[in-house]
């Protein structure tokens, strides 16, 4: 009889569970999305096997049941832009469902850049800005190798407000501001990034596999977890081993070097922009410091810091105390000072630099001062006194950063999301594949076919936005990466149907990878997507239709009028493929170039990292894109 009643507690506490058991959905279903308008709405997830999944969507109900694999799936009519709603999944309920636009922000570091970042460019804009019919969406980074994933990390929908913006996409926050100031209806947008990816990180198996076949092998040789931990665990303790060695020898590390009382007179005085430490490459630890005049008003008042942007790990002290760290290049070093620590009079401002191959530096164009909250700005000088910290042997590893290998983003951040509805993608990359751009079209191609058949949609809009200028200018012909890479894209925007192209040429900084004006970047995206979506007549940047020697000129026609004057960064070459500087007028729909060579046969503009005097406009304000073509081609 025991073994009896146990056997039926059992048997009804399995049913029981049956019963009730938990379907799950992606994480894009949440409290606080925003479903695609005009497009049928697809809603899937997981349940156990043959339960029946019951959805309730504006007063009408629709059911399924689950397969033997626990997939289920269903598709909802075609809605126009409104809400908010609410979705009953079985017991479980979605509140607040927006219909509207759901735009993909994907790519590299400059489509992941925060709003945070380009604040000091848009501050009052940003502080006076909220917005709950525009949701955003943070795909959280990870990888996988062996194959796709059918979810992402936990994230969820945030309505824009200053706070909830601070850490997403710049351009994607700036885009759904465009496209809701365009449309009035609800925006969705997902950003969907990781910083120094390249293409090849963000295609499928397949499409590598039968495309590009050597990258697709290389992520073969990983596809070892055994190997990856063992790898990964080795560099870590090269790398702390590295930093240990550096801290136990560095004579500057018990704090004596950043006291206020310390006496830094033998230290060699240089310049902030000159070679600090005299060499083409040091490796470790390196030391700089100034000192600061407060008045009695200021001393002991908080302030911000700003110590520019550095090369390439930073430890910040003033008086002894560590105000920030960085721990890399990029970010722009903005410090808080507390109240307390500044002093009337003489302060001492230090900063340990840490690098692991090239010369610790202060880039240039970039803000070095004090600021306090009544407004006064005190610039820090250009003259440091420097001193030598621990010089170190390079740290020998071979890093295996699994984010950068073929197809693992692809598998853990883009596959998850189909088939959600989406009404077009953004796609800002090519940094990382400047050293690829003779077959960049290519791959850019085939990703965006990989991208249109996951989710079914053979015209999903695309936007490329285009390399921004970068580095030294100048004044002579040059060929480089970027400039292969832009074409790439240009050329793809132009061949591959329902693609337009973000020209961003004059967006860039010299000394910045990462420039400010993303929103900038974001309203010629927006008008791509007008294009396509909204108004045809909508007119982008201009393009060259047709090209003619007249008269031992070269003449260009566009497809609209430009601004008339001179022309700067055209070149021209001849039969030998070598270019030389031409000069150019802009006439109406015409560019007229005066040839410098006798038999000119190609032409290229702006063909250079930062081709800083390019100035060929439209009517409308927007640039010509860099490009090379052969004349009458």
């Amino acid at each position: 009889m025991k073994i009896k009643f146990i056997l039926s507690v059992i048997t009804a506490f399995c049913c029981s569970f049956s019963l009730s058991a938990k379907v799950v959905m992606p994480q894009l279903f949440q409290s606080g999305m925003v479903l695609q308008r005009g497009k049928p709405i697809i809603i899937w997830g997981k349940a156990d096997k043959g339960e029946r999944v019951t959805v309730k969507f504006k007063k009408k109900v629709y059911e399924t049941t689950a397969d033997t694999d626990g997939n289920w799936r269903l598709q909802l009519p075609v809605q126009k832009a409104g809400g908010p709603y609410s979705i009953m999944v079985n017991d479980n309920e979605i509140k607040d469902v927006l219909v509207g636009d759901v735009w993909l922000c994907s790519g590299q570091s400059n489509m992941d850049l925060q709003v945070e970042r380009v604040y000091p460019q848009y501050t009052t804009d940003i502080d006076s800005y909220s917005n709950g019919n525009i949701r955003m969406f943070r795909v959280e980074n990870e990888t996988s190798i062996h194959g796709p994933k059918s979810d992402i990390r936990p994230t969820s929908w945030k309505p824009v407000t200053k706070q909830n913006a601070w850490n997403f996409s710049a351009i994607g926050y700036f885009l759904a501001r465009e496209m809701y100031e365009k449309t009035g209806v609800p925006q969705g947008v997902i950003a969907d990034s990781w910083g120094g990816t390249p293409i090849q990180s963000w295609i499928s198996a397949d499409t590598m596999k039968n495309n590009f076949p050597m990258e697709y092998r290389r992520s073969l040789l990983y596809q070892n977890d055994e190997l990856i931990r063992s790898q990964m665990r080795a560099n870590q303790l090269a790398n702390s081993r590295w930093f240990e060695v550096m801290n136990e020898t560095d004579p500057g590390i018990s704090g004596k070097f950043t006291a206020l009382e310390y006496d830094d007179s033998r230290w060699q005085k240089k310049n902030q922009y000159d070679n600090l430490t005299g060499e083409h490459s040091y490796m470790g630890s390196f030391w700089v410091r100034q000192h600061i005049n407060i008045d009695a008003t200021h001393a002991g008042k908080p302030a911000r810091l700003l110590v520019g942007t550095l090369y390439d790990q930073d430890f910040t002290y003033i008086n002894g105390r560590e105000v920030g760290q960085t721990g890399y290049q990029y970010p722009p070093r903005r410090y808080s000072v507390p109240a307390g620590l500044l002093r009337e009079g003489d302060n001492a401002l230090t900063v340990r630099f840490i690098t692991k191959g090239g010369n610790p530096h202060f880039i240039k164009d970039k803000p070095y001062k004090l600021i306090f909250d009544d407004g006064l700005e005190i610039p820090l000088s250009e003259q440091w006194s420097v001193c030598e910290g621990a010089r170190m042997p390079r740290c020998h590893n071979s890093e295996i950063n699994v984010h950068y290998l073929p197809i693992t983003l692809y598998n853990a951040m883009i596959y998850p999301l189909a088939p959600y509805p989406i009404s077009g993608v953004v796609w800002y990359q090519g940094e990382s594949n400047t050293g690829d751009g003779h077959i960049y079209e290519n791959m850019l191609t085939k990703l965006i076919q990989n991208w249109r058949q996951l989710w079914n949609d053979s015209d999903m809009p695309f936007v490329v936005v285009q390399l921004a200028n970068f580095m030294e200018p100048s004044d002579k012909p040059q060929d480089s990466g970027w400039s292969w890479v832009r074409e790439a894209q240009r050329l793809t925007a132009k061949h591959v149907p329902n693609t337009e192209l973000a020209v961003a040429i004059d967006l860039g900084e010299a000394v910045d990878i990462h420039p400010l004006r993303k929103r900038e970047v974001a309203q010629r995206v927006a008008l791509g997507f007008e294009k396509m979506l909204l108004n045809p007549k909508v007119r982008l940047s201009p393009e060259v239709i047709a090209s003619e020697i007249r008269n031992g000129d070269v003449v260009l026609t566009l497809d609209q009028q430009l601004q008339s004057g001179a022309l700067y960064e055209f070149e021209l070459a001849g039969s030998d493929g070598k270019y030389h500087n031409a000069e150019a007028t802009a006439d109406g729909n015409r560019i007229v170039i005066k040839s410098p060579v006798a038999a000119p046969k190609s032409v290229r503009y702006a063909w250079k990292n930062n081709p800083a005097r390019a100035n060929a406009y439209s009517k409308d304000n927007l640039p010509l894109s860099p490009f090379q073509m052969v004349i009458g081609g």
